[in-house]
């Protein structure tokens, strides 16, 4: 059975642990690479997962074995506090076709609008990444634009697909 969590200071080191898979396993979709996300401390790390005003991590357990997380932030300044950017889903591959990214991205909508008001969520895709576009765009986001070469891997630049989601 699968639960899905807040992140506290505790899941810092299975945090860092799914992290550098995610960066083994999706290169083109996470952002830092394997060195700079093994270059970041347990204290950093805590940092990052820990619950605020502003950003909040999910985890989804087996047990209580971290198998799949996403992070959710937004910005304090009044004008733009009514949305808020999805970032780092990722579920390992051996737990996929569950619907483990559905319910962390049903947990982080619901703190988004429960506990921040939020109206309306982004977030960004690797555009050739198309299990990644089925999944969000099944849970209602829309391509809103494209930044072409906003990731270089290695020798080759990638294009990100910007996605909304009206909540009201």
């Amino acid at each position: 059975m699968i639960t899905v969590r807040t992140l506290d200071a505790h899941d810092a080191e299975q945090f860092k642990a799914v992290r550098l898979l995610a960066v083994d396993n999706s290169p083109t979709a996470i952002w830092p690479t394997r060195q700079e996300e093994m270059a970041r401390s347990i204290a950093e790390i805590v940092g990052r997962i820990r619950s605020t005003r502003t950003q909040a991590v999910f985890g989804a357990f087996e047990v209580d074995v971290l198998v799949g997380i996403t992070g959710i932030r937004r910005e304090p300044l009044s004008q733009v506090s009514h949305k808020a950017t999805i970032w780092g889903v990722f579920v390992n591959p051996s737990y996929r076709g569950r619907g483990i990214a559905q319910t962390l991205l049903a947990a982080a909508t619901a703190h988004a609008t429960d506990e921040w008001n939020t109206i309306q969520l982004m977030l960004c895709v690797n555009a050739e990444s198309l299990s990644a576009k089925r999944l969000y765009a099944s849970q209602g986001f829309h391509v809103f634009g494209v930044e072409p070469r906003a990731m270089k891997v290695e020798d080759r630049f990638y294009d990100e697909e910007h996605m909304f989601k009206t909540l009201v």
